[in-house]
């Protein structure tokens, strides 16, 4: 069953056309990368997924239902959530604050004069436990703007994840890390993820080949290829356009 999917997809930015009829199927359940060389139109069609932009033209379907154009903050109330390839947590506050942030978010629970948030010992006892979770515990005090780029990376997918989302849309989460980072990265997707439908967009051919149940390949706005990993390392036309000899 397939839990999204983009039906004759285009975007443009004035007379540049982007995106050229994307239909993307992704399963439920399943991790799922969209990769090709820059420019091809990945983080568009994340884009246009997320509600970030409005596509051109085409639909985009969640479980079945068209959610072409909903904004971001809809989409995370039916059980979409994104990390952003530029970190976005709150830097000025503490790492235990950004993912209680996220967890009154998920619960639909605002702030007011007459609600302590601090005393409130559910969000409190989930925000703690996420934090063990993400081996981040020991770190909860300390300012986002304080932590290591790969710790601030980590917290950032825990808080796309804290909402609870039935989908999660990763883009190029390991971007900018260390080898050790990257993996420690890999290894805290694939078990903060198990039973959710994970999309990323990734250059870290390592990482797509090791963590994808399914691969697409984007070129020029178009899909050129979607199959298992083994099926895409041996497509001669995705080697010609993107992987060449790359041994992955």
């Amino acid at each position: 069953m397939n839990i999204l999917e983009t039906r004759d997809l285009h975007h443009n930015f004035g007379p540049l056309k982007v995106l050229f009829g994307v239909d993307l199927q992704v399963e439920q359940g399943e991790r799922h990368a969209v990769i090709g060389p820059n420019g091809a139109g990945k983080t568009t069609l994340f884009n246009t997924i997320t509600g970030t932009y409005v596509p051109t033209s085409g639909k985009v379907l969640f479980k079945g239902k068209d959610i072409t154009g909903y904004p971001p903050h809809k989409l995370a109330r039916i059980g979409i959530g994104r990390s952003f390839q530029i970190t976005s947590t709150f830097t000025n506050l503490m790492a235990f604050q950004n993912i209680r942030l996220a967890i009154l978010s998920k619960d639909g629970i605002r702030f007011n004069l007459f609600r302590r948030v601090d005393r409130m010992k559910r969000v409190t006892e989930e925000t703690e436990e996420m934090l063990r979770r993400i081996n981040l515990y020991e770190d909860r005090d300390t300012p986002v703007s304080a932590l290591s780029y790969g710790k601030s990376r980590a917290l950032e997918i825990s808080m796309a994840l804290a909402t609870d989302p039935e989908m999660v849309l990763l883009d190029e989460f390991s971007a900018g890390m260390s080898k050790e980072e990257t993996h420690d990265a890999v290894a805290l997707i694939r078990k903060l993820t198990e039973g959710k439908t994970v999309v990323i967009i990734e250059h870290d051919m390592d990482v797509v080949f090791n963590l994808a149940d399914r691969i697409t390949v984007l070129h020029y706005g178009k899909i050129l290829a979607t199959g298992k990993p083994e099926d895409i390392r041996n497509n001669q036309d995705v080697k010609d356009a993107y992987l060449g000899d790359l041994e992955v």
